[in-house]
């Protein structure tokens, strides 16, 4: 199943860039580490890693993209992503793909379409719809924003919020949102394409999820420090 998602999506990308090619759009490519950090936690100190790349042109585009925690000498949770990506107005993307979840419990596929790119005011929003085997589906938002103090010296505040509309104890996952996290990260730009930053991040577990931590004696809330760098090429 997965090899032919992945043969559909390249021929979707091959067909369009064909056709842009054409009309002399050229072919692109970026990478993006959004995020390499440590996180002075409430127990074990993970390291995060959120991070995407590209291939494509102004209207189509192939995405991967990965995210991850790596904490005690495991992986804590980890995923990839893969999406056909089609410009459907200015500063939005529509995307569709699959998404597989890399975790201790067990692994776990999803088909994945949702919406990428700039609300008003300059919020860069990334919001997806999941939908896996025996009826399961869940959701996530993502919004950044960005403060220039100075060209090199810019603020971001974050937010992302998960939910599921099935409960799954083998994940510790209750119905529902399930948690909710906010940072705030100040980067220096030492140049455009890389940038140290320092900040602080607060994670919360809702309904059943918050239950299935208490019972494991994991805590609820955790407000973390983090230090790291972004980079693209």
């Amino acid at each position: 199943m997965n090899n032919k998602i992945f043969l559909v999506l390249g021929c979707l990308l091959v067909s369009s860039v064909s056709f842009a090619g054409a009309e002399d759009d050229p072919l692109l490519f970026k990478l993006m580490i959004d995020k390499l950090e440590w996180r002075a936690a409430d127990g074990p100190d993970p390291w995060v890693w959120d991070a995407d790349a590209w291939i494509g042109t102004d209207l189509n585009k192939l995405w991967l993209k990965s995210e991850g925690e790596y904490a005690d000498g495991a992986t804590e949770a980890a995923y990839g992503e893969v999406f056909y990506s089609r410009a459907i107005a200015p500063f939005w993307d529509l995307q569709a793909g699959w998404r597989h979840d890399f975790e201790p419990a067990r692994d776990r596929d999803w088909f994945a379409v949702g919406f990428k790119g700039l609300a008003p005011y300059w919020l860069e929003v990334d919001a997806t719809l999941y939908a896996g085997g025996n009826g399961t589906v869940a959701g996530r938002l993502d919004a950044e924003y960005e403060f220039l103090f100075t060209q090199r010296l810019i603020l971001s505040p974050e937010l992302e919020a998960n939910f599921y509309g099935n409960e799954d104890p083998a994940r510790g996952i209750g119905s529902g949102i399930s948690d909710l996290e906010l940072g705030l990260r100040l980067r220096y730009e030492i140049r455009r394409e890389f940038a140290p930053y320092i900040g602080i991040n607060w994670e919360k577990k809702f309904g059943g999820t918050a239950d299935f931590a208490r019972e494991e004696g994991e805590s609820t809330s955790d407000l973390q420090f983090v230090v790291g760098v972004r980079a693209w090429f």
